[in-house]
């Protein structure tokens, strides 16, 4: 289906319900708002609803306080549409894709290769470098006046999903897109700074540990990190330091993989995992050979288990991927 299709039933609904996968990060939350933004231009009703806490750093994003965490600050709204952003699968949603009982129409606009097409009406493509830079689209789309908050949001959504414009999933379209929104007044250095420069220095002691466990495999060409929440006990922190210690690992001369093994949730039968590729390995087949999915560069999985089994069946995969 096409962008045409999604344009369509987006005239042809009054009420949305908005939402991304669950550990946001600036291509979901920039998405999000980007979209809430083009409904309420139509005159239409939006909300947002997030199953996960947001993370700290955003907070300088316009609107941000319109993605609500499901629970006592989510106020349910009657819509007759699901609106399911940067989303590879309908259950990375979390509980929010439970809300959807009477089974009203679902838009599934997503950039992952690894989309399992869920929607009522679905527009992936692949090559586009963020699901931000699909909303921008959509906005030209529909003929709706960029606006400097929608540019904030949208601009900020794409550079963090291409690395600050530098992973391969960057494309001419890509800086057309920035170049446009930067007219709206974007503080380029402003964006980055809120994004990737703004570690509190009682967090900079638990980067230093984590990067301090440092393993290397199949001869240097793997670099593996393990964050254990362990280190977090008795410690408020609102920081996911998880992108710091992946662009560590992409920094090392010699490494083609990253992978980055943490507690899901605090969970210690399951193991949230990370990868990185810098092209020589396609991690999203890694990913999905263990039930997850993502981008060939970017991609990331669950599985059951302690940080050993875990990381002994995914290195021994990674290894694999890297000999072909």
């Amino acid at each position: 289906m096409s962008l045409n299709e999604i344009c369509r039933s987006i005239k042809k609904h009054n009420n949305f319900l908005i939402t991304a996968h669950t550990s946001p990060e600036g291509d979901a939350l920039g998405s999000q708002l980007g979209f809430y933004n083009l409904i309420k231009k139509l005159g239409k009703r939006a909300a947002i609803a997030s199953d996960d806490q947001l993370p700290a750093g955003y907070d300088f994003l316009p609107g941000i306080k319109h993605i609500c965490r499901l629970g006592r600050e989510f106020k349910y709204i009657k819509f007759d549409c699901l609106v399911v952003l940067d989303c590879a699968d309908l259950k990375r949603t979390g509980r929010v894709y439970k809300l959807n009982q009477d089974n009203k129409p679902v838009l599934n606009i997503d950039h992952h290769i690894s989309n399992q097409i869920f929607g009522d009406v679905n527009w992936v493509d692949a090559h586009a470098s963020s699901c931000s830079e699909m909303i921008y689209k959509l906005h030209k789309r529909l003929g709706l006046a960029m606006d400097k908050d929608t540019a904030l949001v949208l601009y900020t959504g794409m550079m963090t999903d291409t690395g600050s414009f530098r992973y391969s999933n960057t494309a001419s379209s890509t800086f057309k897109a920035a170049a446009e929104l930067l007219k709206y007044g974007v503080n380029v250095a402003g964006v980055y700074r809120q994004a990737y420069e703004n570690i509190p220095p009682p967090e900079v002691k638990l980067l230093l540990k984590f990067l301090s466990k440092i393993k290397f495999f199949c001869q240097g060409r793997i670099a593996a990190f393990q964050i254990d929440s362990e280190l977090y006990r008795g410690k408020k922190t609102g920081i996911d330091l998880a992108d710091h210690v992946l662009s560590f690992g992409r920094s090392i001369k010699g490494v083609e993989a990253v992978v980055l093994f943490k507690n899901n949730s605090g969970l210690k039968s399951q193991i949230r995992v990370n990868l990185r590729s810098q092209g020589a390995v396609d991690v999203n087949k890694i990913a999905a050979f263990f039930g997850g999915g993502g981008h060939k560069t970017a991609a990331g999985c669950t599985l059951p288990g302690g940080f050993s089994v875990v990381r002994g069946k995914v290195i021994a995969k990674i290894c694999q991927g890297l000999k072909k």
